[in-house]
């Protein structure tokens, strides 16, 4: 059983509250993320499964280019 009860379709997009959508029989998944607490107290699991306190997890991370070169690209545009 889903953890949120609306789902939508992944094919048409219909919102219903099954995993099938009723519209084109196709897969449904939750229509929105699941409610975020800062009292999470399954945060320590899902490091763990995330690998996050790993060494090598911080180099995988996007980062964003300098404040120099966000400038330099602005005044090109």
């Amino acid at each position: 059983m889903a953890k949120q009860r609306l789902q939508q379709c992944l094919s048409c997009g219909a919102f219903g509250l099954q995993r099938t959508c009723s519209s084109c029989g196709g897969d449904a998944q939750a229509a929105a993320p699941l409610k975020w607490s800062p009292e999470d107290h399954r945060a320590g699991l899902r490091r763990k499964m995330n690998h996050v306190e790993a060494r090598e997890w911080p180099q995988g991370l996007p980062t964003l280019p300098s404040a120099k070169a966000m400038e330099a690209q602005l005044e090109e545009e």
